[in-house]
């Protein structure tokens, strides 16, 4: 329990940093959410509660493909803003194009060949 706790609380904090950066400087706190800390991160813990190389290699294959789905959404919010949508209109539609593509990941990807 006390590991998922400090878990929550560095994701928290990642959060809350990125939250203070953007306040000054958008394009910096861009930077730092666009680095796969979380992935990493998640890694590193999974490693930790499983060390099994193959694993991990699934683990971060299927990441690179779910990773792909999530890309349109930062292409569309901005868009949506810029022609007036509102902003939580913007990021509920960005949210759901997301879902909808991580559906077809999920629905395509095997037949396509790719291993989630």
């Amino acid at each position: 329990m006390l590991a998922f706790v400090a878990k929550a609380l560095l994701a928290g904090v990642m959060i809350a940093a990125i939250a203070e950066i953007g306040r000054r400087l958008p394009a910096a706190a861009a930077l730092v959410a666009s680095l796969p800390l979380v992935s990493i991160l998640g890694m590193i813990f999974l490693w930790f509660a499983r060390p099994d190389a193959e694993n991990m290699a699934q683990h971060a294959q299927a990441t690179f493909w779910f990773v792909l789905p999530s890309l349109p959404m930062f292409l569309a919010i901005p868009v949506m803003l810029r022609n007036g949508v509102n902003f939580w209109a913007a990021l509920v539609l960005g949210c759901v194009l997301t879902v909808v593509l991580y559906l077809g990941m999920v629905q395509w990807g095997p037949r396509l060949g790719i291993r989630l």
